[in-house]
């Protein structure tokens, strides 16, 4: 097995030569294995294998025939974290034993990348109670059913017992997590009032939902009735272990959390920010500087934030009165008569949210068609436009992107919220769909995925300033390349970077300038016009996941700056396929080594000329 899943990850064709004996269980079992690329495949394999929800994620091990990890659900425990920061300390001194002179320019590469990770690790433990585990937007207890219906595969008897298993486990998953958020109770971490009263009536309307229309339930019938290797006989057993599993484990796992929230109520107070946490300061910088990869502070990057809004508010402006909208009241009063208008919205029922659906998919396939000009890498893995399952999509982003599994079998989705209909305007739709699929996340990450001969880790999208920053540039890159000839269209791209330019000011405003729920409300809605349904649920996710907002604007503004010094210094002999090469075919990498890559292309390119 060991070697089969080596091969799967990509290990040379040599080094699976050489492990044909001895020196493979060498290399898996050694603490300094022979080569550098095995040492890191491996450790992030044998992380991988510590997490079955993980490996059910990855999809590579199920081709292999191995599915045992199917049954299982990750250990959350607090004593399970600190073996895991334990193993990060041993991987660095490992790793540094790897002497710079015996490794060639592209294991440098990914040592320093590594380095990078694991000194993170190290100076954040500290802070490693600072966050929520069970919240209104990526919390535990909305993952877990979520988990269940888009990554849980059902294809087989076998299959179906192991998801039957997984509802019985996750009692003890949630008995574990309830452990953590005690001790973060001791500490004084505890979230803002609001986020409790969100998932307590998440959790209760969960468990009162009739068991048959459960998501577990409904999900694993529908997955059951697309296979044919399932008797109706044998589905039918299985729904009736599934709704006892549902009462007898789910259920009394939901209620752990219920009665534990339901009594912390009265302890939480109305400050959102991090500064009211015990060095809380310190754990919001720590994140800005994860999330950016930079050291720029909290103060620098709201007076960046500022300034973006004011300019992009000015081009937007522009456009409007070239279109006959009066613009004399103010940027609110404009963009939210514009955003009344109803010929820009779908009608309020399922053929309207059907029809969004269709059209995403047209926009998606028409920019993937046109796109030779600008790149010469594209994924193999297609693309899929699907709706964010109902039971979340009130309190969920309005979109978000989902890879493509490793074996091919699961491509990768762009999942569009369509909870409120006037959060869809047609005009933001180019955009929106440009950033989670084609050119952006879908490209960034699938083409990362599929490269050959970089370690697994670096296909992996850690840093959220490179795969958001992307994403984020090919919304203003595909403008440049005429897909948004419709002056509405170019309004939504440019409302849609002023919502990150908002966001480098209200996310900053509430976690360091001691700004409250409604004030960062307010000014998001007053600045960028969106609807407020849309706008609540942003703040709120900034609350429970402090910096990372901050990521997407900082990271297209370097990725433009990276572009804008190429295009000067090498002038006609500029090619943009040639610097998308650079960006997308290192994977993911801190700005300043993206910045080290694109200088060094630059005088590659002038040295050929």
């Amino acid at each position: 097995m060991i070697k089969k899943t080596l091969k799967w990850l990509g290990i040379s064709l040599l080094t699976i030569v050489i492990v044909g004996g001895g020196v493979a269980s060498h290399e898996w079992y050694a603490k300094k294995p022979f080569f550098f690329r095995a040492f890191l495949d491996r450790t992030l394999l044998k992380m991988a294998f510590d997490s079955p929800e993980t490996l059910t994620s990855l999809g590579f091990l199920e081709s292999l025939g191995i599915t045992g990890h199917n049954a299982e659900l990750d250990d959350n425990s607090p004593e399970k974290a600190n073996e895991l920061f334990a193993k990060l300390k041993t991987i660095k001194a490992t790793l540094l034993t790897y002497q710079d002179k015996d490794l060639n320019e592209d294991e440098l590469l990914s040592k320093e990348i590594a380095l990078y990770l694991l000194d993170f690790a190290e100076s954040s433990e500290q802070f490693r109670y600072h966050n929520y585990p069970v919240n209104q937007l990526f919390g535990v207890q909305n993952g877990y059913p979520s988990f269940m219906e888009s990554q849980n595969q059902v294809n087989s008897i076998t299959d179906a017992q192991h998801y039957l298993s997984r509802l019985q486990k996750v009692k003890v998953k949630f008995a574990q997590t309830l452990k953590g958020l005690k001790i973060r109770e001791q500490k004084g971490i505890i979230p803002p009032k609001f986020v409790i009263e969100r998932v307590l009536t998440e959790m209760t309307d969960f468990v009162a939902t009739p068991v048959t229309e459960n998501i577990l339930y409904t999900s694993l019938k529908a997955k059951m009735e697309k296979t044919k290797e399932i008797t109706q006989e044998q589905q039918s057993q299985i729904l009736a272990s599934a709704a006892a599993n549902i009462t007898n484990y789910v259920h009394p796992a939901y209620q752990l959390f219920i009665d534990y929230f339901t009594q912390l109520k009265d302890k939480a107070s109305n400050d959102d920010g991090f500064w009211h946490l015990p060095n809380g300061d310190k754990a919001y910088q720590e994140q800005l500087k994860f999330f950016t990869t930079t050291n720029y502070s909290a103060d620098y990057i709201h007076q960046l934030g500022l300034s973006e809004v004011d300019r992009l508010q000015a081009e937007i402006m522009t456009i409007l009165t070239e279109q006959g909208f009066d613009t004399s009241e103010g940027f609110s009063h404009a963009i939210e008569t514009m955003a009344a208008d109803k010929r820009f919205y779908y009608p309020d029922n399922d053929t309207g949210r059907a029809q969004i659906l269709t059209d995403y998919q047209t926009i998606l396939d028409e920019v993937n068609a046109g796109l030779d000009s600008a790149f010469r890498i594209r994924p193999k893995a297609g693309m899929k436009v699907e709706r964010i399952p109902q039971f979340k999509e009130k309190t969920a982003p309005g979109a978000y992107y989902q890879q493509p599994s490793l074996d091919g079998t699961r491509p990768g989705k762009f999942f569009a919220n369509l909870y409120d209909i006037k959060a869809t305007p047609k005009y933001s739709m180019r955009t929106l769909a440009y950033h989670e699929g084609i050119p952006g996340h879908h490209f960034q990450i699938s083409v990362a995925m599929e490269l050959e001969g970089l370690p697994f880790f670096r296909k992996i999208p850690i840093f959220t300033a490179y795969t958001e920053g992307w994403a984020l540039y090919t919304e203003h890159l595909a403008w440049e390349l005429g897909f948004e000839k419709d002056p509405f269209d170019n309004i939504g791209r440019l409302q849609a970077e002023l919502f990150r330019a908002v966001r480098l000011v209200v996310d900053t405003g509430i976690h360091e300038k001691h700004w409250t729920r409604q004030q960062a409300i307010d000014y998001m809605k007053i600045n960028t016009g969106m609807a407020l349904s849309d706008v609540t649920s942003e703040i709120e996710r900034y609350i429970v996941m402090p910096g990372q907002a901050t990521a997407y604007k900082i990271g297209m503004m370097k990725i433009l700056s990276l572009r804008k010094k190429a295009k000067k210094a090498l002038g006609d002999k500029f090619d943009l396929r040639d610097f998308h090469d650079v960006v997308l075919k290192n994977g993911a990498v801190p700005l300043d080594i993206l910045e080290r890559l694109v200088n060094r292309y630059i005088k590659e390119t002038l040295v050929k000329a």
